[in-house]
């Protein structure tokens, strides 16, 4: 009986202890509780929604390219595309079997999609097929019994409605490169393509928008269940080129009768590029789609060079169309006046080399204008010599060759304009005076562009002004349009008396029954071109092949003949545009050439006149009366 109230007073302090841990612990479980669910309610709820949303990034709408005249040059197409999702197809093998009989799925195609099947989670879509055609939906729509899992998709994909036309000028897209990305999330995107050349290269960054975003519900595994939200982000900037369309086309299909040649056609005022062609050419759509190994072989190998943009990276010994340039340098120098003669018998002798003039018997005694008229070759070796190399590259330097001219174009080339400098520190040999005779007529070390050419015709035809070549008509600055100024080109500095005698004997060269590019002539007045003939040597003639008779240009290899070129503009009386084209290994400029740009600058003069005509139509005047 003593020791029963030990006993109860144990119990009651045990139990008393039992409680209170208990109620301790309920007290911690509510504090933590309250923890969890009001002071830190907030923070739970964002990791919540970042469980259950997925932010997504929407790619933007890639800007447009056009024409001056609006024509679309690049466009963004709707891609039709098919997609498998896995968890949804009993046997992706079977599946991929019967598609296979309604569309033409190569074997590395069926590789690729079993590989990215076992590689995936089971409900990310894969894409099978793009850039179908609507007869290709069809089909596969009125066989979707047959193909559990497959399901259309729609994005888009770039397009080149002109096609090679324009390939040089507007390049293409293609997938990034791995050492393209740069951290920005939206070059990680399996469809996002960034420009790759032309155009499409030098201001993608404009063209491409900034992205988008799509809040889409998820369950716990990652499957989306529904787009809660999205922000389509803003479209890329559409870029208006100075190119008429029209003329690139005509000057295309004009040049594609050659093997390999190249135009430029600018307005001698504004230097807006308005054509800017080389031939051969290819389809920049194979490129946005995905371009064959077979085709980028072949076209690799073909040596004519159809990747190459002749028109802004050829470099050519520019001939005789360089004889203008050491005519105003001259001039310039004082070494000559343009009345002073000059005999020429054929040839001139420096030492113990001889110089040959294109013709045999040589022109006689000539002045400057009937020099530049005929090509003769002794008047400019002689001038050449008189005024030296550094003062003629002077010059060069001033109407665009030898520099880079900062055309909105990639792989631009400077050519080449010697020095005695240059020489000097590339060689380590001295100038030699044979090679200022040489660099005289425009061969030697002498290399132009097109691009260069036509530039140099622009600045002498317009009043001695520094234009400058571009090919957008609103300046881009970051993903902004600007517009252009409109202050006059600064001048060169040339006496218009000099300017106006190299006009005088470039219509002399075309409309004097003894220029050398009479026959090339314009019939039309109001249409008149001047210009000048160039043929440059690919290879030295040796004195042997000279006396023995000189072979048929048939009789050569293709790729041992000259090139052909020609500068011209019109019209004569109030010069517009300019034009330079070369044919490689064409032969002469008078027969080959001088043709091509006639046709291409009779072709802009029309254009131009029946746009004015449509112009005055629409305005009401000029209507005829009833």
């Amino acid at each position: 009986m003593s020791r029963e109230p030990g006993r109860n007073r144990l119990f009651s302090r045990r139990a008393t202890l039992l409680l209170g841990g208990q109620l301790g612990l309920f007290g911690l479980l509510a504090g933590r509780l309250y923890w969890l669910q009001v002071v830190e309610s907030e923070k739970y709820q964002v990791l919540s929604d970042t469980n259950r949303i997925s932010l997504r990034l929407v790619p933007p709408v890639r800007g447009k390219i056009l024409d001056r005249r609006g024509e679309a040059l690049a466009v963004n197409r709707p891609n039709y595309r098919i997609v498998l999702i896995p968890e949804l197809t009993g046997n992706v093998a079977t599946t991929l079997d019967v598609l296979g009989n309604l569309l033409s799925i190569g074997e590395a195609d069926r590789r690729r999609i079993l590989r990215d099947v076992a590689r995936k989670r089971r409900f990310v879509p894969i894409v099978i097929k793009d850039n179908l055609t609507w007869d290709d939906v069809s089909r596969i729509a009125v066989n979707t019994q047959d193909l559990p899992g497959v399901q259309f998709d729609v994005g888009f994909s770039r397009e080149y409605p002109l096609g090679s036309d324009l390939a040089h000028l507007v390049g293409y897209v293609a997938p990034p490169a791995e050492s393209d990305l740069t951290g920005d999330p939206l070059l990680e995107l399996p469809d996002f393509r960034i420009g790759r050349n032309g155009i499409e290269r030098v201001y993608d960054l404009a063209m491409r928008g900034r992205g988008g975003t799509s809040q889409v519900e998820v369950n716990a595994v990652g499957r989306p269940i529904r787009e809660l939200s999205r922000s389509d982000g803003d479209p890329g900037l559409d870029i208006a080129l100075t190119i008429d369309a029209g003329l690139q086309r005509f000057c295309m299909q004009r040049l594609s009768r050659e093997e390999s040649a190249a135009a430029v056609v600018l307005e001698v005022g504004t230097g807006e590029v308005l054509a800017a062609v080389s031939w051969p050419s290819f389809d920049p759509n194979d490129f946005a789609t995905g371009i064959p190994a077979g085709l980028w072989r072949q076209l690799l190998a073909d040596t004519r060079g159809p990747l190459t943009n002749k028109a802004v990276s050829g470099m050519y010994a520019p001939g005789s169309t360089y004889k203008m340039l050491v005519a105003l340098a001259a001039l310039e120098a004082g070494v000559v006046t343009p009345d002073h003669r000059i005999a020429c018998p054929g040839h001139m002798d420096l030492g113990d080399n001889r110089f040959h003039c294109w013709k045999r018997g040589g022109h006689g005694a000539v002045d400057m204008v009937e020099a530049i008229k005929q090509s003769c070759d002794v008047y400019f070796y002689e001038i050449a010599r008189r005024c030296g190399i550094d003062r003629i590259a002077a010059m060069s330097r001033r109407f665009g060759l030898g520099q880079v001219l900062g055309v909105d174009l990639p792989a631009e080339r400077s050519g080449l304009i010697p020095t005695r400098a240059w020489k000097e520190g590339l060689y380590k040999k001295p100038w030699a005076q044979g090679d200022t005779l040489v660099a005289g007529i425009g061969q030697g070390f002498v290399l132009s562009t097109p691009l260069q050419l036509a530039v140099m015709t622009a600045r002498m035809v317009n009043g001695g002004r520094a234009i400058d070549p571009h090919l957008v008509r609103d300046r881009v600055e970051g993903r902004s349009l600007l517009a252009r100024a409109d202050a006059a080109a600064p001048s060169l500095g040339i006496p218009p008396a000099h300017l106006t005698l190299m006009l005088k004997a470039m219509s002399g060269v075309v409309n004097d029954p003894r220029g050398t590019a009479f026959r090339a002539r314009i019939e039309e007045p109001e249409f008149a071109m001047g210009g000048k003939t160039g043929t440059s040597q690919v290879r030295r003639i040796t004195a042997q092949e000279r006396a023995s008779g000189m072979r048929k240009p048939h009789e050569v290899p293709w790729n041992e003949r000259d090139h052909a070129l020609f500068v011209g503009y019109a019209p004569v009386r109030e010069p517009r545009y300019a034009c330079a084209a070369i044919v490689e290994h064409g032969g002469g400029g008078s027969a080959i050439a001088a043709p091509i740009v006639r046709d291409i600058l009779l072709e802009a003069q029309r254009r131009d006149s029946a746009g004015a005509g449509r112009e005055r139509r629409a305005s009401g005047h000029g209507a005829a009366s009833g």
